[in-house]
Parts: C-alpha cells; sequence; structure tokens
C-alpha cells in the first residue's frame, strides 16, 4: 500500500471509530393517553414516574413519554390514539376511556391500561389471569362500592331520608354506571331511604343539578364515578357547600380540593403499578404474560373544614376509620 493511502485509510477508520464506540441506542419513548386534564392529573403521573423508576426507568435519562390529553372530550380520544401509534411507540399508557381508544389503534403496540370496569367485557383483554393480546394493566373497582359508599353517607347523615346520585349520561363507564345506579338504588331501599338519580354533563348541568337537588329536599349526594367530574372537583366542593347538600366522592382528590368525604381505590397506587407494567414490558415482558392487576387498596378522606362549613358534626367512629382527615 502507498503512503498515501495508508495515511488515508487510517485517518478514515480513527474519524469513524469514536462514532461507532459511542453511538447509543436509541431511548425508547412511552406513549400517555388520557381522556382529562394534565393540570388535574399532576399526583396520578408522578405515580405513574414512580412505578417505571421502581421498574428503572427515569423520564428524560432513559426513556421519553409522549403526553397526549384530550381534555375531558373523549370524541377527540381516536385520533390522538392513532398519533401514538403512527409513532411507533413501545408502550402506549391508557387511562379509562383511554384505554379502548388505544386498544382500536393498534393490535400490536403493547398497552398498559387502568380502568374501573371490567376489561373482559369491555374486550380489553381475554381473562384477568391471561390477557392473550397486546393488553394489560390494573383494573380497579367502582361498581362494587355503591352500597358501602351509601352505608357510609348514611351512618354520616343519620338522620337522612333521601339520597342524590350524580351520574355523567356521556360517561364511557355504559353498563357498568347502569349497574352502579341499579346496586344503589337497591342498597337505598334495603335502608328504607329514597332514591333520587340526577345527570350532568358539563358545568352547567352540574350546578343545575345541585340546584334540583336542593329544590327537592335531597339530604346527601352521591357522585358517581367518571374522569369529567374529577376535572370539575373544586366546583363540585362549591356547589355543595353553597346549597347545603352532603356529598360523597370515589376518589380523593375532591376531598383534598374541599369535598366533605371520599371512599374508593387509592387510583394513585393504580398509576403507580402501570409504571412498574410499563417498566417490565420495556425490558422485553409480553402484556399476554401479565396478568390484570386487581386493585386492593381503599381509602376513606374526611374533609373537617369542609364538614364544619356545612355544620355536620362528624362522630369519632367515623373519624377513626378515616384513612386521613383533613383539618
Amino acid at each position: 500500500m502507498r503512503r498515501r493511502d495508508f495515511i488515508g485509510a487510517t485517518a478514515a477508520a480513527t474519524t469513524a471509530w469514536p462514532l461507532a464506540a459511542h453511538a447509543q441506542p436509541a431511548m425508547p419513548v412511552i406513549g400517555f393517553l388520557h381522556p382529562a386534564l394534565p393540570e388535574t392529573n399532576a399526583d396520578r403521573v408522578r405515580a405513574l414516574r414512580q412505578g417505571l423508576s421502581e421498574a428503572g426507568y427515569v423520564e428524560d435519562r432513559n426513556v421519553a413519554i409522549e403526553y397526549r390529553w384530550a381534555e375531558g372530550r373523549y370524541d377527540r380520544l381516536p385520533a390522538l390514539a392513532a398519533e401514538l401509534a403512527s409513532q411507533h411507540v413501545a408502550v402506549i399508557v391508557a387511562a379509562g376511556a383511554a384505554a379502548l381508544a388505544a386498544k382500536n389503534a393498534t393490535a400490536t403496540i403493547p398497552i398498559v391500561f387502568s380502568i374501573p370496569e371490567d376489561p373482559v367485557g369491555l374486550g380489553l383483554v381475554a381473562s384477568l389471569g391471561r390477557p392473550d393480546g397486546n393488553a394489560t394493566g390494573v383494573n380497579f373497582f367502582v361498581g362494587e362500592l355503591g352500597a358501602k359508599q351509601l352505608g357510609l353517607l348514611h351512618e354520616l347523615i343519620p338522620a337522612a331520608t333521601c339520597i342524590g346520585l350524580l351520574v355523567n349520561p356521556n360517561s364511557f363507564l355504559g353498563n357498568e354506571q347502569s349497574r352502579i345506579t341499579k346496586d344503589v338504588a337497591t342498597a337505598a331501599s334495603d335502608n328504607g331511604l329514597k332514591f333520587e338519580v340526577v345527570r350532568a354533563s358539563n358545568s352547567r348541568e352540574i350546578e343545575a343539578a345541585f340546584e334540583t337537588l336542593a329544590r327537592n329536599g335531597t339530604d346527601a349526594l352521591l357522585v358517581g364515578a367518571d374522569p369529567f367530574f374529577v376535572t370539575r372537583r373544586v366546583e363540585f366542593a362549591i356547589q355543595a357547600v353553597r346549597h347545603g347538600i352532603p356529598a360523597l366522592y370515589n376518589v380523593r382528590e375532591y376531598a383534598e380540593a374541599g369535598g366533605l368525604m371520599s371512599y374508593g381505590t387509592d387510583v394513585r397506587e393504580a398509576y403507580r403499578q402501570m409504571g412498574i407494567y410499563t417498566g417490565k414490558i420495556l425490558k422485553g415482558a409480553k402484556p399476554a404474560d401479565l396478568p390484570v392487576m386487581q386493585s386492593t387498596k381503599f381509602e376513606l378522606v374526611i374533609n373537617l373544614m369542609t364538614a364544619r362549613a356545612l355544620g355536620i358534626e362528624i362522630s369519632p367512629t367515623l373519624l377513626a376509620r378515616a384513612d386521613e382527615v383533613i383539618e
């Protein structure tokens, strides 16, 4: 080899070597799809990141997250899910109605969901123990808690004779919401209580629902599970105090925002578990081999400031059972 050729070959090799030596594998990207607003779900996103961290993944260090929020408009979810699928993300993390949109958008990209309804009945998985597809996640209870919630509300207001239930007619829960209504109605009848259902799907209708309840002399209210309702939790707290109606909700965020009392699944824990499952899938696990987890952690939260504003004295027994009392 001539000297000039040798020098040229050596220079090319030394130029290429650092590039090859320092090349890094592409950072995996998680697609996050949610039906509500980012500002009302900050704690849940933090819980998801905690689960990812426990699995060895830290956002912007060794994993990226593409966030898509429907901002309460369920009709936007299919397009947002399709957008994430077209980007070929490594995993789609989807909450509530977003899980259905993700499942319709892709049959190959792994999906990790959290959902309050039976995922088998929704067609997300073949069975809880063996999902047998591209989706798995966490199923947390909603319908099963209706009777328990009504019992707590009656214990809180023992003189109550009429209980209201507020539901969203546009909720993705569908048949589950009908079952919740039926279960609460049965529990009310068993306790000798009158039962009234009111409906709302926007802020104006929420205000109208409280006016109807106050006009009808309803003693207390159960607020049904719905992502849209969670985004309006401050409005619920204001309306309940304004109309003097004690209300019980299904997640702690309501009580933290000024709601009287909440009892339900620890949803933040469900998001943490979603993060852990997502990490397992990034490491090579298949959704079909990861059983759907069932939430088993429930919490009772009472807001004493709101109780005082409503003129309610909460019994020491009920306070002692609370997981958290906000003063």
